[in-house]
């Protein structure tokens, strides 16, 4: 029989751009980015460098994950609202007659 000797495991780490995401930018020249919020749709936050000057990112939601009566509301806020035509009916009865003492007479 032949002696097995157990083979030592060495850990490699392996480094790519995915490293990036987890501490920071390991380059020496860095592309212009800005500063940027994502919104999750659950509501929670995180911060990227954005390639265009935004403030905000806000994911879509999924409606199929939603419950019938949520998605009903939320299809429903989507909508245009109709515009509220408000008719006024001023009654005017103003009488200049009544203010002409108060008018001064220039010489």
């Amino acid at each position: 029989m032949a002696n097995l000797m157990p083979v030592a495991l060495q850990q490699v780490r392996a480094l790519s751009s995915a490293t990036a995401s987890v501490t920071r930018l390991h380059r020496s020249v860095y592309c212009r980015t800005y500063p940027t919020v994502v919104v999750h749709p659950d509501g929670s936050t995180i911060n990227i460098r954005y390639h265009e000057p935004r403030k905000v990112i806000k994911l879509p939601l999924d409606l199929s994950t939603l419950s019938e009566a949520e998605r009903k509301a939320r299809l429903e806020a989507r909508k245009p609202r109709k515009k509220v035509k408000i008719l006024e009916e001023v009654d005017d009865n103003f009488n200049a007659k009544k203010y002409m003492k108060y008018i001064k007479k220039s010489k």
